[in-house]
Order: C-alpha cells, then structure tokens, then sequence
C-alpha cells in the first residue's frame, strides 16, 4: 500500500485572508479580496465578458468549471498521468482545512472555487488553483438545517462561466458573482419565489449553463404544501427554471416535477441539443434554450424517504438512469417527443443491474462502471454491460466509490478515503495501484465521509474528505 506524505502546504487563509466581516454587515451578502485590482464597476445586468486574467502557469490540460467537468461526465482529457504510481506515492502540492458541506470545487484559468459554511456563513473562496493562495471570498447568512443530521454546508459545486460563477446554497440562495473579485452581480431565494418544500437534505441539484441560459432544478410547490416532502406532494410548474445568466430573470419554467439531487446533463443527439433531468419522480427530456418538454419517464421508488440522485449517463441516443431505493435502472432510447425502454432492473426482482446511489456512474467503450448499493456495507463496484444490463462483475468491500476517468484508467476514491488506480477490464477487477494519503505525522488527511468524485485540472489532482481538500500531483508538468 502506498502512503503519501503530507509534503505540500496548508494553504490556510493566515495573514492574507481578509479581515472578518464585521456583525453588522451579515445580514447582506459580502465579498472581501486580498491583493487584487478591482476592475471598474459594471451594472448587474451588462452582458459584456470580459475573461479574467489566467494565473495558471502549468501550460497543459483543461478547466474544471462545474460539476462533473468540462464534458459532465467525470471523464478528463488530459494525458500523461503517472501509472502506476511511484512508491513514494503521489507527490501533495498543499491541502487546506474546509467549512461543512460535501462539495467539490470547480477550477477556472488558474482559480479554484471552493464553497462550504463556515459558522452561519456560506462562504464562496477564491483561491489559486497550484498553490491553494487565498484571493477572494464571498459570503451569505444561511440558517439551513438538515432534516436528518447531515452536515448543513453546500452540495452544489461552484460553476464558472467565463467572469462570472454561480453558487447554489442547500437552503436554496442562488448567487452569480465576479470571478476576478467575488463582488456580487444578482441573487435568487428560490425556496421563497417558487414556494419550495425542504427537501430531505435541501438543495443539491447543481445548475448548468446552457448558452445565455442557467438550467436550474428547483421543484417548487402550491401555497399550503406543508413543510415537509410527502407522497402526495405537488408542484407548481417551477420543477424546472431557465434564468437569463446576467441578470437572474427567469426566461422559463417548466414541469411540476419536485426536485431531485441529480443534477442537468445536457447532450447533443443526432444534431439537435437535449437537456435530460433525473427529477425526484423520473427523468424529464426537454429542449434546453426553448423549454420545450419531450417526454417524462416516471421512475423512483414507492418509499417516501428515498431519492434520485446520481446523473442520467448519455450513451449515444440512448439515456441510463439508475437509483438505489427501488426500482434500479433503466436504459432508454430518447427521440424527439418520446423515449422508449431498452432494459430495465423493475421486472429482475432483487437482481438488479444497477442501483447508483449518489455518484454517477461512467460509460466507457460499451460497459458501464459505477458504485451500486444502498447501505456500505453491502456497496459493490460494478461493471455492467451497457446494451443489455448484464453484470459483468461486481467487486465489494470498498464502502461507496466515486469515479473519475482519465488517460486508460479510473481514479477511485472510496468513501474512507483510500485513493484506488483502476485499469477499465470488462473482464474483471484490475486494480493498478492504492494509497492513503497522509501528514507527515502519519495523520490521514482525507477522512470518511469521502463522498465527492475527485476532480483533476492541469495535472493537477483535487480530492475532498469530510473537511479537508488536498491537491496531488498526477500529471508531471512537461519539461522544456
């Protein structure tokens, strides 16, 4: 097993964090920087760009600006990472102590976004993305309360939009601030303009920005729908909402659907653009910049306390969606104005293909490979066959995973914090390499729960644990 050392960092706010925000000024939003120039004022609804400047200086690889990456699917592009790994493990640029929530930061030309509560704060960090140096941040009061004793931060990532990032709080406060300052540009209490029920642990569907567009899942319901989920609940049209990017206007809504914690994909099919959401009650296909509904496909379990939460995975004209409550999995051929099933785990009983709890699973070469199960204890890493849900093999005792796929391999992280090199067989499990990650007191610096999916930029790996966030090296920068 290999153990990496803490050699890198803490990137902690220290002396160049900015100075608290005094009590009097919490009950607005706020953003305080550090060292930066504040470029001249615009109005909130200014629909110019104007791109920040790059502070990266790793000259190779891609941005990371939402959830699930530059394609949304938990797959890089990049190239050239190390496998398999040195013995000496990988090599910790820094690592930073984190605020309450379960979210990954998104990466933009050389910034990181991390997003957390610290105290009754939502905070919004800026930092650069190779040495964790503080920028900026942006906070907001929040009061959100989990129904079941779950952290109360964010479980929405930040997503960047050329000079502008959007946050996504668990209360339902939805921001669009400045990239180069954090300096706030409109706000949205949703659970107040849409009338929206708590949902069982708040809001954790991440927005995507389609053209001058921000898809946002919000599932709001009537005046007098109680104030928690029921079987019967209903909604008011808003399970769906398009708002103009600059200013916050909504353009659209649609759908009674209630919200779920799946979040957006969207895809281009046989030259025409879809937008696919996995609701609370099944997966809606619409066209993202009209609003116009193709089709619903109810799917979720008959029990109350349970949740669609993992992404829908878009294989060609074909859509798999999959939870782990009830009914399992569903392939489904989508055409304009309606879809059909090509398979699905409701009529093989307990024998299901596939039940994605919170993590996505990742299409690769015709066989899907994702974490299946309910509970830990009885979570297996699977591989399934995409064109008939066949198992082709099935690996437990890891807990839960999460999956990133790059260069040949996966990048497994499981929910203990174990760090996993895997070769994608369909044959059988291949494991590469396996290391914890570790302070140089032989601390581990990542801790259960590690419930996000890792995420790579420019070489660089970002791994969360229950409150620390740690950037490896996985990709050497290229010599001259």
């Amino acid at each position: 097993m290999l153990v990496v050392l803490g050699c890198g960092k803490e990137a902690g706010l220290g002396k160049n964090d900015a100075r608290s925000i005094p009590a009097s000024l919490r009950g607005a939003s706020t953003a305080s920087s550090i060292g930066a120039k504040t470029p001249p004022t615009k109005p909130a609804n200014d629909r110019s760009t104007t791109l920040p400047a790059d502070l990266r200086t790793r000259a190779d690889g891609s941005d990371w600006p939402g959830f699930l990456g530059p394609t949304g699917d938990s797959k890089s592009p990049e190239k050239g990472i190390l496998a398999p790994w040195p013995t000496e493990g990988l090599r910790v640029a820094w690592h930073r102590k984190l605020g309450e929530g379960y979210c990954m930061p998104s990466v933009s030309r050389g910034r990181l976004f991390l997003f957390d509560r610290q105290s009754d704060l939502a905070t919004l960090t800026c930092v650069h993305s190779e040495t964790g140096r503080f920028l900026w941040k942006f906070e907001y009061p929040t009061d959100y309360d989990d129904h079941y004793g779950y952290s109360n931060g964010p479980r929405c990532c930040p997503v960047v939009d050329d000079d502008r990032v959007y946050v996504f709080g668990p209360e339902g406060m939805l921001h669009c601030v400045r990239v180069q300052d954090g300096q706030p540009l409109w706000k949205v209490d949703t659970a107040r303009e849409f009338g929206v029920v708590q949902n069982f642990f708040g809001v954790g569907s991440t927005p995507v920005v389609e053209g001058d567009l921000l898809l946002v899942q919000i599932g709001g319901s009537p005046p007098g729908s109680g104030n928690f989920p029921s079987l019967d609940q209903e909604g008011n049209g808003s399970g769906i909402v398009a708002f103009d990017k600059f200013t916050g206007q909504v353009r659209y809504r649609i759908t009674d659907e209630l919200a779920s914690y799946a979040s957006p994909v969207l895809a281009t099919l046989d030259g025409r653009r879809w937008c696919f959401v996995f609701a609370r009650g099944g997966l809606v296909g619409f066209e993202p910049v009209r609003g116009k509904v193709d089709f619903h496909f109810p799917w979720r379990s008959r029990l109350l306390e349970s949740v669609n939460a993992a992404n829908p995975v878009v294989i060609g004209d074909r859509v798999l969606i999959s939870e782990a409550y009830g009914p399992g999995s569903a392939m489904l051929q989508v055409r304009p104005g309606k879809c059909e099933v090509v398979w699905n785990d409701a009529e093989r009983g307990r024998d299901k293909a596939l039940q994605a709890h919170w993590t996505t699973p990742i299409h690769h070469d015709g066989f899907i490979y994702g974490d299946s199960g309910r509970h830990t204890s009885t979570a297996e890493l699977r591989c399934v066959e995409a064109a008939t849900g066949i198992v082709r093999w099935r690996r437990r005792g890891l807990g839960h995973v999460s999956l990133l796929y790059v260069d040949g391999h996966f990048i497994c992280l499981t929910e203990f914090g174990e760090l996993l090199l895997l070769k994608p067989n369909p044959e059988r499990y291949e494991e590469i390499s396996r290391l914890e990650i570790r302070d140089a007191d032989g601390e581990p610096l990542i801790e259960y729960p590690a419930w996000a999916a890792p995420i790579l930029s420019h070489g660089l790996l970002y791994v969360r644990g229950k409150d620390r966030l740690v950037c490896l090296e996985l990709i050497p920068p290229r010599k001259p």
